[in-house]
Parts: structure tokens; sequence; C-alpha cells
């Protein structure tokens, strides 16, 4: 299996970036990944880390996909996430719901364990309180069409979604722009809530292990025009980012219309019925320069319809 080592770091995704490594459509891959403050060495008592210098929410890559041509789609199946022995949080004086309480950073760690009761691993927030982690994927993205993008900004291209349903077992598909489609990935979280609130989830770094194929639009018009889009258990999701969330709730609910119009033949009254019914929007995060909405759908009601995900 082709593994790229988190040697390979960017914090811009971009066309015309040298690739870290190459691949044929339906291969696994695995990407190491530093965690989002470029594994600086946080600490409690260094809570703006010991090494200067480094990247703002690297991602490892970029992958060059065999056969992705532009107008394409990525589908990527996240197959696991291994995180590595401990987690970092830290406060922001500047941004998140509750910067106004704080005058400086404060970090902490936390350190990973095996339940012995259950087998999950997770770790002790305080004296009473057990977590388990649940580890999703912050950054993952393609090139995007024109213009760079920072790492730490979300788009059409993926980027900083911070949604946490990206994680094992769930498949992304993105949009192609440039050839190859130029994967890349990081700001793994071992834990994180809705909204990412504080600023930041419990960052971390690890090895997450894909599959990518690459889909032809001709064959998928409808999914082409909806991305980004995630299957994540019983849920398809559409995700969108703007600079407010209402912004970016209308526009993950008119992309999940489409989604469920085109799978299911119905009308835009009865699609817009069904998704008052059914559909959930909920916030990803509201911290990043953009924020981001996903809209819920069920898959079984989709799949009642004919509709099916390639």
């Amino acid at each position: 299996m082709l593994t790229i080592s988190k040697e390979h770091v960017t914090d811009t995704l971009q066309g015309g970036q040298v690739p870290a490594a190459f691949c044929r459509s339906g291969d696994t891959v695995a990407f190491e990944t530093r965690d989002c403050y470029d594994d600086n060495d946080i600490t409690e008592v260094n809570p703006y880390g010991t090494r200067k210098g480094g990247l703002e929410n690297p991602a490892t890559g970029p992958l060059y996909v065999n056969g992705a041509e532009p107008g394409d789609i990525l589908k990527v199946e996240i197959r696991k996430i291994r995180l590595r022995e401990y987690g970092i949080m830290r406060t922001s004086a500047t941004n998140g719901a509750f910067h106004h309480l704080y005058q400086d950073k404060t970090a902490r760690r936390f350190y990973f364990e095996t339940n012995g009761e259950t087998g999950k691993e997770g770790f002790w927030f305080d004296d009473s309180l057990w977590l388990d982690c649940d580890p999703m994927i912050g950054v993952i993205g393609t090139a995007p069409e024109k213009e760079g993008i920072v790492t730490i900004t979300p788009g059409v291209h993926g980027g900083n979604m911070d949604c946490n349903k990206i994680t094992a077992g769930s498949a992304l598909y993105l949009p192609v722009f440039v050839p190859g489609a130029l994967l890349s990935m990081g700001d793994l979280h071992a834990r994180m809530g809705d909204g990412e609130v504080l600023i930041c989830g419990l960052e971390t770094a690890g090895t997450v292990t894909v599959q990518v194929t690459v889909l032809k639009a001709a064959n998928n018009p409808v999914i082409q025009k909806t991305l980004p889009l995630l299957k994540s258990k019983d849920k398809l999701m559409t995700i969108q980012s703007a600079e407010t969330i209402d912004e970016a709730a209308r526009l993950a609910a008119k992309q999940m219309q489409q989604l469920v119009k085109g799978m299911t033949g119905l009308d835009d009254v009865n699609s817009g019925m069904l998704m008052s019914l059914l559909s959930d929007l909920v916030i990803c995060q509201i911290v990043n320069p953009l924020q981001t909405v996903r809209c819920e759908f069920p898959e079984a009601t989709i799949q009642m319809y004919g509709g099916r995900l390639p």
C-alpha cells in the first residue's frame, strides 16, 4: 500500500503543486498527518508551542490520481483513522464563541488509552468523565479551480470543513478541478462537537487510510452538481461553506434538494415537503474564515425511489 509521509505537507491547496505521490483509481493510500499546530509541541507549560515558524493547519499531500480530469468526481472512502497517543486543546482570545472570556491561551493535553470494559480508545476529561474517541478528518480537499486556497478555509473543493461525520466508514465525494485532483488531508480530531465552538476540537495527528476512485461526471450528473457530498452511516449530506451560517445553511439545503430531486424524480414542491419532514440542517463549524453547515437526509428514503450512489 502506498504511504505519503507527513514530510509532504502544504498549507495551501492549489493546482500546479508537485505531487507527493501518484496512484491509480481504486488504489488504497495512507496519509500520515501532522496536527493542526504543525506538531509544534504544545503543552500546558508551553501553550504557544516550543517550535517556531510552522505551517498553519498543514495537510499531507497532494496525491495525484491518474485518470482524474477536470469535471470528474473523486470518491474518497475512509477506511481507517489511527491516532497518535495524545491530543491537544487550547483556548483563543480572538476567535470562537468564548474568546471574550480568555485573556491568553491555555492548553491541555489528553492522553489516549483503551477502556478495559468496552475496549474502546478514549481519554479522561477529568477524574469523573471518560470520553470515547470519535476520530474525524478536519481538512480534506482537492485543488481548487483557480487560485490556491489556504488550508484553514473551506469551500466547494472541500478543505477545512470540520465536519465530524467525515470518519472511518464514510465516503466523501469531491470535485476535480485540475488533472490528478491533487488530494490532501490533515487536521485530525480525536473528538469534536458540532460547531467546534471553543476554536478547536481535540487536535491530534495520525494516519488516515483511504481508497480513491475516479467517477466520470457524465455518468453521475446529479452528484456532480451537489459537491462536496458525504455518505456517512445511514445519511447523505451536502456540505456548504459561506461567510454566514444563514447563507451556508441555505446553500446546503438547496444542494440537498437538487440531490433529492435528481435521485427520486420528485418536483420542487414535493421534494421541498419531503425535506422539511426528513432533513436536518447541522452546523459543522463557526470558527473558520468561512462557516460550514451540512444538510442531512436519510439514504434509505432515496433508495425507496431507486436512487443509489456509486
